[in-house]
């Protein structure tokens, strides 16, 4: 019984370490897309300078707050994250064609990351596809 519960345990920690993880890049990818549907200044002046016109910011911000929301949903969450790697992915070919510095150019791709670690961390079939520990398991 002991060992039920220590897994029973273990299952819990690593579904809450998920939701957390999830938190992180959900709150901003949100944020970021909605801010985009009300164009504030900053948000046009980046676009902009991007070499985007302001017509793409609205858009923009439907897809990224979309894609989001489908990575939130559990049943729809492995599309949502492919989803948003090909939108984060063409964050990094932007900035890489922006000439940006480090940081904007690795920003989305540490977006990136944390969303594939927080699904891994809170979806069984994932982890099962990708056993990162342990021995290798038979599919």
């Amino acid at each position: 019984m002991h060992m039920n519960e220590n897994r029973a345990s273990g299952a819990r920690g690593r579904l809450w370490a998920g939701r957390v993880v999830t938190a992180l890049p959900a709150l901003f990818l949100l944020l970021d897309g909605v801010a985009k549907l009300f164009k504030p200044a900053p948000v046009v002046q980046g676009t902009l300078q991007l070499g985007f016109t302001e017509a793409v910011i609205v858009p923009l911000g439907i897809l990224l707050t979309t894609c989001t929301i489908l990575y939130l949903i559990p049943r729809t969450a492995v599309l949502g994250a492919v989803l948003l790697t090909g939108y984060l992915g063409g964050a990094v070919a932007i900035q890489v064609r922006a000439e940006a510095s480090w940081f904007p150019l690795l920003f989305p791709v540490m977006m990136g990351a944390l969303v594939w670690c927080g699904l891994w961390l809170r979806d069984n079939r994932l982890r099962s596809m990708l056993p990162l520990t342990g021995a290798p398991r038979a599919i």
